[in-house]
């Protein structure tokens, strides 16, 4: 039958009925190893038994009530989140777009706030990913995602990544902000140097400038900490969560600085769904997880070892394989071979895998992958490319 969805998506044919831990399967009990997880989102794998359990506890109790009220499992979120982080409030939202579209808000709210409404103008850097509604798409400046839908710029200068004298020079009169991933996801798993980082916050206390860290994929303990910005030692003003903090559940955060956040009154801005007792319930759950003893430690063992073996598979195979890149369980895979023809190779090995910039593979397996499941997955990809003339 004709399928009734939109186009958007294309035309997959592969579907799953049902998920545990880093495996999927479909009706017909055909087994996946999934080091997709829904680009990054389900961070415990399928069907977690704490996430599962936290889920239906709260569905037995109560779904929505709107930010009218009170909900008991997002304040303890918001606190959890703002005591781990630089951050001092929380805006909960659906999804990543939503937390992006927030901090441009923030951004330019708190210019308008200081009496200079005129510093509206926010810089993001080239082959960036912020989200698919219209202020994040016009950040990024993609022309597969703006075209037919942007007219003009939107108020956002673009810069090229890596170039830090681009940002000093694209600041005038009228920047509000600057917004950048410190690890770009869509943009082929590059990492921005730190030095780069620190030019970029002594640029926003220069000029007065509000510095927003885009952490939508690299967070949530994906790059090997928390977030991503604790590695650099350079904190933002905002920053936007989303992606595994529901661990598969939707849920987006937008993390600030008491100073910027403050001009967010009542009013402002707000959400129907945002930060739910559902989405709460399962977001405190996957804290609980990511913050237990021993989880980090090892995630960051089983991360080096997965680099590890992926640098020897570079080596095994100089021809068809750049270089890895990327941090935590965050990876990437870049190509000499076509990226989509390696994906959909290793699709019919029956692993799955999620494409990036850069002719780049991204490799973004649950959190709690174990050492038989990167082997798996290490096997599967080595055998991809030596049997790749016969593919």
């Amino acid at each position: 039958m004709k399928s009734a969805l939109m186009t958007n998506y294309g035309s997959p044919e592969l579907e799953f009925d049902h998920g545990r831990g880093s495996y999927l399967y479909t009706a017909g009990g055909e087994e996946y190893l999934d080091f997709a997880m829904g680009i990054a989102v389900n961070c415990l794998g399928h069907c977690h038994p704490t996430l599962v359990r936290a889920l239906t506890e709260q569905a037995g109790k109560l779904w929505h009530t709107s930010n009218l009220y009170r909900i008991g499992q997002t304040e303890r979120l918001a606190r959890r989140l703002v005591d781990l982080t630089f951050a001092d409030r929380a805006f909960f939202c659906n999804s990543g777009t939503e937390a992006v579209e927030a901090g441009f808000k923030i951004i330019r709210r708190y210019h308008h706030a200081k009496g200079n409404p005129q510093r509206k103008r926010i810089i993001a850097v080239s082959e960036a990913f912020h989200g698919r509604t219209l202020a994040p798409i016009a950040a990024a400046a993609n022309p597969l995602h703006t075209e037919g839908f942007l007219v003009g710029d939107a108020g956002f200068d673009q810069v090229p990544f890596g170039d830090p004298d681009a940002i000093a020079a694209a600041i005038s009169d009228t920047t509000a902000g600057i917004v950048i991933e410190p690890i770009q996801g869509e943009g082929g798993i590059r990492l921005v140097p730190q030095s780069y980082l620190e030019h970029l916050r002594q640029l926003c206390d220069q000029h007065g400038l509000v510095l927003m860290f885009d952490e939508v994929q690299c967070g949530l303990a994906r790059s090997g900490t928390l977030y991503a910005y604790q590695q650099t030692g350079v904190s933002p003003d905002i920053l936007v969560s989303a992606k595994g903090l529901g661990g598969g559940f939707p849920i987006g955060a937008c993390l600030a600085t008491e100073q910027v956040a403050s001009v967010m009154v009542a009013g402002s801005h707000g959400s129907t769904f945002g930060g739910n007792p559902l989405a709460g319930a399962v977001g405190n759950a996957v804290l609980d997880e990511v913050t237990g003893p021993g989880f980090m430690d090892s995630l960051n063992d089983n991360a080096r070892y997965l680099r590890e073996q992926l640098q020897g598979l570079v080596a095994s195979h100089p021809d068809k394989l750049e270089k890895i890149t990327g941090a935590g369980l965050m990876i990437g895979v870049k190509c000499r071979i076509n990226n989509g023809e390696l994906i959909a190779e290793l699709t019919r090995r029956k692993m799955l895998t999620v494409k990036a910039g850069g002719n780049s593979l991204r490799l973004l397996p649950a959190l709690n992958v174990n050492r038989r499941e990167i082997d798996q997955a290490l096997q599967i990809l080595d055998s991809a490319l030596r049997n790749w003339q016969t593919a």
